[in-house]
């Protein structure tokens, strides 16, 4: 389980497509949109903004579904 994490952090997550590897953008700690799904962060709840390393794409982890590499 990674927390704490900073941008720029490498990252590893399981995927629908299996392993994935990429970078932390920002911690999201508002409610917020990424490509039109809801990300329901708060301050209590955080949720890390990554961007694949593979696809260049954004997406929201919680901290217990990232691994700091």
């Amino acid at each position: 389980m990674a927390k704490d994490l900073k941008p720029g952090d490498r990252v590893a997550w399981d995927s629908s497509g299996g392993h994935s590897v990429g970078k932390v953008v920002r911690k999201q700690t508002s409610p917020t949109k990424i490509k039109g799904h809801k990300v329901a962060a708060s301050p209590d709840n955080p949720e890390y903004i990554v961007r694949s390393d593979k696809s260049g794409a954004e997406a929201a982890h919680k901290p217990g579904a990232l691994k700091k590499r």
